[in-house]
């Protein structure tokens, strides 16, 4: 592999998972830290297709207080407790999160859109769109209608993207990076897989991302040396 190639970084998130967006903005700030290193190699990035839950429903009828839980088995109160501690650490790193405007909902279809934007360019843009709506702007992210309208915000054609959604056009794109997801044995996400070969679990903070990126562009001056 080249020196200069740039260092691949496979990401493995549901957008339904508070833990994913709060991943995202540090290894952004990770990203940035790392770029200002005098030999920085360039990144590229690349998301893929995990279901937290697949079994809930495209209109869940609960706040996420209700929602976790009934999934989670843990009383209301602490319930509260772990949400305001998200909050927290999510805001810790610019993020507005409003729990109680969360529409919990099945997933799948984000990802076939997540999918449909890779294919024209546009992943990472669709991605941040899908996390901020759910998250932060209360908006419903598993119906096709709203997957649609928020579609066009990237500029793709609304018919297009109802008639890929209601084909299943990306469906075996989003099976098979679960199928990957469990090779890898990843069990939980974020999870973050750097140069093919280092493993990085959970919403590190931005220092653990640049040390495995100068781990990685060492490795490889090392290679070439």
């Amino acid at each position: 592999m080249s020196e200069t190639e740039p260092i691949k970084i496979d990401i493995w998130s549901d957008v339904a998972c508070p833990w994913c967006y709060i991943g995202k903005r540090k290894l952004e700030n990770g990203l940035e830290e790392y770029a200002q290193s005098g030999d920085s190699l360039p990144v590229e990035i690349e998301y893929h297709s995990f279901e937290l839950s697949p079994d809930t429903p495209v209109d869940f009828d609960g706040s996420t207080t209700d929602y976790l839980a009934a999934r989670k088995g843990m009383p209301v109160a602490q319930v509260e407790q772990m949400l305001d501690r998200v909050t927290g650490i999510a805001s810790s790193v610019g993020l507005d999160y409003d729990f109680d405007a969360v529409k919990h909902t099945n997933t799948v279809k984000a990802h076939e859109l997540l999918h449909y934007a890779k294919a024209r360019g546009k992943q990472l843009e669709a991605k941040e769109l899908l996390l901020k709506a759910y998250f932060v702007d209360g908006r419903h992210v598993g119906r096709l209608d709203d997957l649609a309208d928020l579609a066009t915000e990237l500029g793709f054609d609304r018919d297009d993207v109802v008639r890929s959604l209601e084909t299943d056009e990306y469906l075996a794109d989003v099976h098979a990076d679960q199928r990957q997801a469990a090779a890898y044995g990843i069990q939980g996400v974020p999870f973050f897989v750097i140069d093919g070969k280092y493993g990085v679990s959970g919403a590190q903070d931005a220092a653990a991302f640049v040390q495995v990126l100068s781990q990685v562009a060492g490795d490889r001056r090392e290679v070439g040396a």
